[in-house]
């Protein structure tokens, strides 16, 4: 698995402790983004139909469904969404 924020390879044994830590970020581990079940197109943002609602995905939880992504959302989708509508809105300058 590797941490949801900055990308960094978190070792995982069996399970992803509800107060666990990226040694190099310092974010909660046992997050949303980080969960194999995680998908923005279902109900709610996730696969498992039994949970309870997460409001914030980057907020460590207490979810007993969660499982560990083994897909990379390195950096938590790279730019924030101002950061893409600067980028869209941007002047192009042609010299």
């Amino acid at each position: 698995m590797n941490c949801w924020k900055c990308g960094e390879p978190v070792e995982t044994k069996e399970r992803v402790g509800f107060r666990d830590h990226c040694s190099r970020c310092d974010r909660a581990l046992h997050v949303c983004l980080n969960c194999e079940f995680y998908d923005p197109a279902y109900n709610n943002q996730c696969r498992e139909t039994m949970t309870e609602r997460v409001v914030d995905k980057e907020r460590g939880n207490f979810c007993d469904f969660f499982a560990p992504s083994a897909k990379p959302r390195a950096a938590a989708a790279a730019a924030s969404p101002k950061d893409r509508l600067e980028a869209l809105f941007k002047k192009k300058s042609f010299d």
